[in-house]
Parts: structure tokens; C-alpha cells; sequence
């Protein structure tokens, strides 16, 4: 009986079954690459650790002085003779050396893993950009220097999908002099060239431990409208400005930009009293919270009274609009539109509206009224206090005289051979504090000089708008901005300074003219929303465009 030949086995042929199936291989090598890698990985990052500890402690004994290093040298000889004679003591350094490389490597490591393929270059060009400016002859191991290590100076970094550098913390020598405006400014205009222009950047110096932190800023929402506002009484809301600038928010009711809606879709007819509840969902927009900047009015007030200045177009006349809006429900408004452009039309017969004025002679009488008023406010809250009585009605509800663009009255005034109005102004800016009187006086950046220096001295709030230089900025606000001014801003985009406090970005909430038709239909309906009804003895005001 014969044997059968045994059948023979055809590997990787067409016809028979392969060994090991090509997707189980790939498999098998990726999982023993992430092992390997897993392995690998921590002792990664004790070394990258081990380098920053060592460019650390290098860095820490280049600033110290040379009367110091001796005795420091013999402190830490010292200690180390200490923990080799202790029980464990070496197996401890040594442990904690480990756990300390660990940790810096870690935090490294994370931000490695984010930098873009020509991050490392973008960087080695920055620092080699600052070698002028951070580096001695007579430093014997400066931390700049042409064709150094950058990571000893570049604590941490971080980028953008697009490669753009977003975050940057450096070190600088302690012999760098930090104090002085004009060494800073060198500094920050340096950065700015070389990170990227068009963008805003915050500057955060720490002079005690030689840091300068570099942080690229959102741009600020432009989708809130005119509304009513969470406020107490004496609160205004002059705009909304960075999170991390104050310690307050409101609820705010914003566009479709902020809540991603497509198109401007339908308003809702709901009070905007209630804007601290949130809508139904599909019902609108709903409500987030949004930092404001507050200009707090009063008796109890340091700066009672603002000027706003800006460029043409920069948004301005809508920051007066704005306040008058929030200023009706608790007070009377005095209006004076010294371009004569009719912005503030839709103010005209409604109800806490004392006027709206514009030719030269009604202005002349509506400011002198009011400095009258202003005295006759002062003396009835005097004769109250005297006779130890409350104060009377009609002098607690606050007076507000809004003036857009004085210089021009002051113009054709000195033109006709008339008193110039801003004189006028002088009693209600001097004693309104007291007379619950606040003025508001908004003009252009090239007509500043015709202010008259009681405008200039007793506004202290003070707001820039439009794309402004860091000077011209400086010249109002009377301290510079902590960030780069960008040459194309949105309207109603600036810097608010009120008092002697810092310099807040602000964006102004979009208070268009509501009969204007190049306005956002949305927008025209909030500001209708928010007028006070007409006053019945007032001549009737003309009807809105498209109403």
C-alpha cells in the first residue's frame, strides 16, 4: 500500500492563507513602537529635566554677585558633605534630584509636543533678536548671546494652528534696566515686529524675578447691543473688556456672532429688563456673562465726569448714545450735537430729555441753564443739610449733559463773536459732583487742543477710541497701554481709564442711530427698545426710517 504525498503548504501565493495577516502585522509593530516609546519616554524627560535644572542653577549663578558666589559655594559643599555623612542620604538626593528632573522635563515635554516644525526656529531667531538688547561685554557667562541656547532663556512657549507663536515667558539679567519706560518700550516693539503684527499683545513685566511674559489677546466680542444692564444706580457701563482685567461680569444678551447663529434672525419682544434670565432654547439669543467697565457717578465719585476722544468713524457718538440710553430711566439728559449730524435725533420728545440742541444760540442758552441749575442744585442741597431735611426730589435725580463735539461750537462761536460754550461748562464740571450734575464731553483726537483746560482737568475718566498709537493713547489716558494698539480696530474699540486706574481694552456696546438704514436692523431695534416713550408736551420727533 502506497503512501500519499503529503500536501504542500504555498506560502504567500495566491491561493493559500498567509501566516500572519498583514493588518495583525501593522497592528503588532505600531503596539511595539508605543511600547518602545512608553520605555523610552520617561527617560526623555529626565533628561530634557537634568538640562533645565542644570541651565536653571547656571542661570542662578551668572546673577549672582561676586562677593556672594564664595559663600554660596561653600553653603552647598557643605550641604552635600551633610547628606552624604546622613543615613540614606545620597539614595534621598539622589531621589529627589530624579523626582525635580521629572517634573521639569514633564512641563517641557508638553510643550515641545505643541510646537509646530519651524516654532524652533522662530524661536532661535527671537532670542537672537534680543541679544543686543540682553547681553554685556563685561558679563563673563551672559544668558544672550550670539549662537546660545535659547531653551535657558524661553521658560515656556506655546503656538497656534498656525505656527504663530500665542504665549511666550523669558528671562532677562538682573542688569537690564527694567524701570525704565523707554528700555521696555524697545523691548515690547521687538516682540511685536517679530511675533507677528496686525495682532494685540499683553506685556506683563516681573521686575523681582527678571520675567516678561508675552500673551497674544482675543479679540474682544463686538456682538453686544444696546440693553439694559444688572447695574445699581450710579453705574454706567462705558463697555466690556478682558476677563482677566476686572473681578466683576454682567449677563448680557448677545448677536448671532457670539451664539453662532446664522443671520441676524428675528428679535425678541422680551424686556430687556429681564436680561439677567436666560431665553428659552430656540427662543433667541441667550445670555453669557461678559466683563464690564464701570464708571461708578456719585457724590462719593472721583471722576465724575469722562471725555471720550477718538478718530472719526471710531465710535464715539455711539458711546454718548450709549450712556444716555442707560442715563434715562434715573435722571434727565441735556444733549448738545455740536457736528449738527443728527445723530441724536432719537433722543428729541421722549421723556427725561431736556433738549436736543445744536445751532449755536440754543446751545449757548440750553449751557447756561445748566450752570444756573447747577448752582441751584448746589444751594437747595446746602439749605437741606442745614435744616437737617432729605435732600429735595428734584435735585436727587441725576442731571447729564452730554457734549459731542464742543470744539466746533467753540469755533463758530469765536466766529459770530459769541462767549465760547465750553466756558459755560466750567460751574457744572467743577461743582456737579456735589450738585449731582455729571457731564460727558466726546470729540476728536486732532481737536483735542481746542478743549478748554476745565474740560481737561475735571474729566478724569477718560476713554480713546479707533486706531490709535501707543502715544496718542498715552497723551489721553495719562498712563500707556499694557498692549500693542492694532492699526484696524472695529468701531467702538479702545482704551478706558478711569481715574488713576489701569488701562482697560474696551469695546462699547452697538448703539447705532435707529434711523439710520445702514445700520443692523437687530441693533436699530434694541436702541427703540430701550427709549423712554415721547413726552406728551414735546413736539412730536420724526419717525423712524423703515419703522
Amino acid at each position: 500500500m502506497g503512501r500519499r504525498p503529503l500536501p504542500r503548504l504555498r506560502l504567500g501565493s495566491a491561493g493559500g492563507t498567509p501566516l500572519v495577516p498583514p493588518g495583525r502585522g501593522r497592528a503588532v509593530a505600531r503596539s511595539t513602537a508605543d511600547g518602545v516609546a512608553d520605555v523610552v519616554q520617561p527617560l526623555v524627560a529626565l533628561s530634557r529635566g537634568l538640562r533645565v535644572l542644570a541651565a536653571a542653577g547656571r542661570r542662578k549663578w551668572t546673577e549672582l554677585p561676586g562677593d556672594r558666589r564664595g559663600p554660596v559655594f561653600t553653603l552647598v559643599v557643605a550641604c552635600g558633605f551633610v547628606l552624604f555623612l546622613l543615613p540614606y542620604g545620597p539614595l534621598a538626593a539622589a531621589i529627589s534630584l530624579i523626582g525635580a528632573a521629572g517634573w521639569a522635563g514633564r512641563e517641557r515635554a508638553g510643550g515641545a509636543s505643541e510646537t509646530p516644525a519651524d516654532g524652533t526656529e522662530r524661536l532661535r531667531t527671537l532670542y537672537e533678536a534680543l541679544v543686543p538688547y540682553f547681553s554685556a561685554s563685561e558679563d563673563p557667562s551672559p544668558l544672550y548671546s550670539h549662537g546660545g541656547d535659547w531653551s535657558a532663556a524661553f521658560d515656556s512657549f506655546a503656538f497656534d494652528e498656525s505656527g504663530r507663536l500665542t504665549r511666550l515667558r523669558l528671562h532677562y539679567p538682573a542688569y537690564f534696566t527694567d524701570g525704565e519706560p523707554a528700555a521696555r518700550t524697545r523691548i515690547e516693539q521687538l516682540l511685536y515686529a517679530k511675533s507677528g503684527r496686525g495682532r494685540e499683545y499683553l506685556f506683563e513685566w516681573d521686575e523681582e524675578a527678571n520675567n516678561l511674559t508675552l500673551t497674544v489677546l482675543p479679540a474682544l466680542s463686538t456682538a453686544i447691543h444696546a440693553q439694559r444692564f444688572v447695574t445699581a444706580p450710579g453705574e454706567t457701563v462705558l463697555g466690556f473688556t478682558d476677563p482677566s482685567s476686572v473681578q466683576r461680569t454682567l449677563p448680557v444678551l448677545a448677536g448671532p456672532e457670539t451664539c453662532g447663529e446664522d443671520g441676524e434672525g428675528e428679535e425678541s419682544t422680551e424686556d430687556t429688563k429681564d436680561v439677567g434670565l436666560k431665553k428659552a432654547a430656540g427662543d433667541g439669543p441667550e445670555t453669557h456673562d461678559a466683563p464690564p467697565v464701570i464708571w461708578r457717578t456719585g457724590p462719593r465719585s472721583t471722576e465724575p465726569h469722562l471725555l471720550a476722544l477718538g478718530q472719526p468713524g471710531s465710535g464715539t457718538t455711539t458711546l454718548l448714545r450709549s450712556i444716555a440710553l442707560q442715563a434715562l430711566p434715573h435722571g434727565e439728559v441735556l444733549v448738545v450735537d455740536g457736528g449738527g449730524t443728527g445723530e441724536y435725533a432719537c433722543l428729541s420728545g421722549r421723556t427725561g430729555v431736556l433738549a436736543v440742541e445744536c445751532g449755536p444760540a440754543g446751545v449757548l442758552a440750553t449751557l447756561e441753564w445748566a450752570g444756573h441749575e447747577t448752582e441751584r442744585r448746589l444751594i437747595a442741597a446746602n439749605r437741606a443739610r442745614q435744616l437737617r431735611h432729605a435732600p429735595p426730589e428734584d435735585i436727587q435725580r441725576p442731571l447729564w449733559i452730554l457734549l459731542d463735539r464742543p470744539s466746533v461750537m467753540s469755533h463758530l462761536a469765536a466766529a459770530d463773536g459769541r462767549t465760547d460754550p465750553q466756558e459755560l461748562l466750567a460751574v457744572p464740571l467743577r461743582h456737579g459732583r456735589a450738585a449731582n450734575v455729571r457731564v460727558v464731553v466726546a470729540d476728536q483726537l486732532d481737536a483735542a487742543e481746542a478743549l478748554s483746560e476745565a474740560v481737561r482737568s475735571h474729566t478724569r475718566a477718560r476713554v480713546v477710541l479707533g486706531p490709535v498709537s501707543s502715544e496718542q493713547a498715552t497723551a489721553v489716558l495719562g498712563a500707556p497701554p499694557h498692549t500693542t494698539p492694532t492699526p484696524e480696530v472695529p468701531p467702538g474699540r479702545g482704551y478706558a481709564r478711569l481715574g488713576a486706574g489701569p488701562v482697560h481694552r474696551l469695546q462699547v456696546p452697538a448703539t447705532p442711530d435707529p434711523y439710520d438704514e445702514a445700520a443692523g436692523e437687530a441693533e436699530r431695534q434694541a436702541v427703540l427698545r430701550l427709549l423712554p416713550a415721547p413726552d406728551p408736551a414735546a413736539p412730536p420727533a420724526p419717525a423712524p426710517v423703515g419703522g
